[in-house]
């Protein structure tokens, strides 16, 4: 396939060029040229009048919650989304795989909708809710990036006697790590140290959740003396999700020893938990993904969490932002965290893609691409989607 006379976002740093060519083979950008000669084996578009942006990622995201839109407006966070006494894992439970399936299969179709090539999911039911996800998956052209969970669970006086992983959920362990791309894991609030420790010798990918909410941080000082990101930090993760409540310490911690911070802007405001400071967080030297998180409470839609973050950080800190930096969050930076050849318009890059329409009514005229990207473009924007070369949604 040959785009020809396309504008578009390259590069890490998401470098604007008015116009070029861009060659797909293969899956990949094979080639990205000012002018590429056409071939009669190789379908041709002239993509005059279109912006070629890199496919976002999604790093974060529940979706079998699908099931549970809008549940417990009013409930505290931890009467909503506790992975032990929650609402939202009473609801998981006592759900059909079908009926879970039919909404997880909704979701994935609304995030192609909205330009979002993957997904990183942390999904929870152990093997078998690993799997589930892995058929929904399958079934439609998405990536998605499953980090499973064990279904277990320590109270505080566990954590204190720091208990270790018992022998039927160590024997578990490895084919749920198997079977998916890592694991995902609640928090260290759930987990004694040992446990921790013996999440941090899987191999693969490992997250996990921390200092999300004033209780959560409150809450490991009190039962272990330590912070609750230090404590994460004994999974060896190579990511964190969240971060809002974490301290300068910490995020320095963090800088040194993952490969970044995955922010949830929209959930944490939803849940009534602040928002993440990006300034302190990136002044420690964090590297930053956006995610939309939990979808019994929140869209996953990646323009919307782009706009959230942009115009409420800077009603809070009355400091202008560059939405350049907002737009990497949702494109390179995840690639960068995953380490993974997505989020980005490069050579030999996996061709993931969003085409945008620059004469839509709400992005024309265009003076900031950037800018009207992240405040003024939505689903009704995109005239296509691409995954690994094949457009998967509209056309070109």
């Amino acid at each position: 396939m040959l785009l020809k006379n396309i504008s578009a976002l390259l590069g890490e740093n998401l470098d604007f060029v008015t116009s070029v060519d861009i060659q797909i083979k293969n899956k990949k950008f094979q080639k990205i040229h000012p002018k590429i000669e056409s071939s009669l084996k190789e379908d041709t578009f002239d993509c005059e009048g279109l912006l070629l942006i890199p496919g976002f990622i999604n790093s974060h995201t529940h979706i079998a919650d699908s099931i549970g839109k809008d549940i417990s407006l009013n409930g505290t966070v931890n009467q909503k989304i506790h992975p032990m006494f929650g609402i939202k894992s009473k609801i998981l439970k006592n759900t059909s795989n079908e009926n879970l399936s039919t909404f997880m299969k909704n979701t994935c179709h609304s995030m192609i909708r909205k330009g979002i090539t993957t997904f990183v999911d942390f999904r929870e039911g152990g093997l078998d809710g690993a799997n589930l996800l892995k058929k929904v998956s399958s079934d439609t052209p998405i990536r998605s990036i499953i980090l499973g969970r064990l279904d277990f669970h320590q109270n505080s006086l566990e954590i204190k006697k720091n208990s270790p992983l018992p022998t039927e959920k160590i024997r578990e362990l490895p084919s749920l790590v198997k079977a998916c791309d890592g694991i995902g894991i609640s928090g260290a609030n759930e987990h004694s140290t040992s446990v921790l420790t013996s999440y941090s010798k899987t191999e693969k990918i490992r997250a996990i959740h921390s200092s999300e909410t004033q209780e959560s941080v409150r809450k490991s000082k009190q039962i272990t003396g330590k912070s609750e990101t230090l404590r994460a930090l004994s999974v060896k993760p190579d990511f964190l999700i969240h971060m809002t409540h974490a301290s300068k310490s910490d995020l320095q911690a963090v800088s040194k020893k993952t490969s970044g911070i995955v922010i949830c802007p929209r959930a944490n405001s939803s849940l009534a938990e602040g928002i993440p400071d990006i300034q302190k967080m990136e002044n420690a030297g964090c590297l930053l993904a956006l995610g939309t998180d939990n979808v019994m409470i929140n869209s996953p839609d990646m323009f919307r969490e782009m706009d959230f973050l942009w115009k409420v950080t800077m009603g809070i800190k009355k400091k202008r932002i560059d939405p350049k930096n907002i737009l990497k969050m949702a494109t390179v930076n995840g690639g960068k965290i995953l380490k993974k050849d997505i989020g980005i318009i490069q050579n030999k890059k996996i061709a993931d893609c969003i085409f945008l329409d620059k004469h839509a009514l709400d992005l024309e005229p265009m003076h900031n691409p950037y800018a009207s990207i992240v405040h003024r473009a939505s689903e009704s924007t995109i005239k296509a989607v691409m995954i690994e070369g094949k457009i998967v949604h509209g056309k070109i």
